[in-house]
């Protein structure tokens, strides 16, 4: 991976930040504590000379938040909430980079943007890492069964209008994210409509 950072910063100097994860326990052979491997894979890199500014963590929980404020750029949590943005910046700092995932439904039918998002909010369910994030940012225990509450898909994957969804992802950046990464839902999974209406709305923010 070192390596490949070298070879993309020779041909594109400055576009290339490397994104880290510990996998899941549930899908991964070869799945380690993720602290422990994590501080392993930094070392490795740190080896090969990547820059701790060019690489940042998947960190969910305060251990890996704390790493990713000492050893990376920042941190790019996702299936989060703005309470968990609000948490994760307190915890970086000021100056560390904060990427939040926010999944979206451009649909006022309450009902049909629910199924929607609960479609891909339920699978996360099974993954024990996420769940245990979700409890330890309020969620109870009937909200994070699977396939999911209605409250949680309601913060997971924000739903409505366009002014109601774009609020959404404002919620994020008041609460502290530099950037906000928007996953589009869609029953046709065509993601061009909602991204259309988006930059129409967030562009008069």
């Amino acid at each position: 991976m070192a390596e490949s950072f070298h070879r993309l910063e020779a041909k594109h100097p400055g576009r290339f930040v490397l994104g880290i994860g510990a996998g899941h326990r549930e899908n991964n052979a070869d799945y380690r504590k993720p602290y422990e491997a994590l501080v392993d894979y930094l070392d490795e890199l740190d080896a090969g000379g990547v820059p701790v500014q060019r690489r940042a963590l998947a960190a969910l929980g305060p251990r890996v938040l704390e790493l990713a404020r000492a050893r990376a750029a920042g941190a790019l949590p996702y299936l989060i909430s703005a309470d968990h943005t609000r948490s994760a910046r307190a915890q970086l700092g000021p100056e560390a980079l904060l990427v939040a995932e926010q999944k979206v439904v451009l649909d006022d039918n309450a009902e049909r943007a629910r199924e929607i998002g609960r479609a891909r909010v339920g699978p996360y369910l099974r993954l024990s890492n996420y769940v245990a994030n979700l409890r330890r940012i309020g969620f109870e225990e009937h909200d994070v069964t699977f396939p999911g509450s209605d409250r949680l898909v309601d913060a997971l994957a924000v739903h409505g209008g366009p002014d109601a969804v774009a609020a959404g992802l404002r919620a994020h950046l008041d609460a502290g994210a530099n950037q906000v990464a928007i996953q589009v839902l869609s029953a046709e999974n065509d993601i061009l409509p909602t991204a259309r209406a988006l930059a129409g709305e967030i562009s008069v923010a």
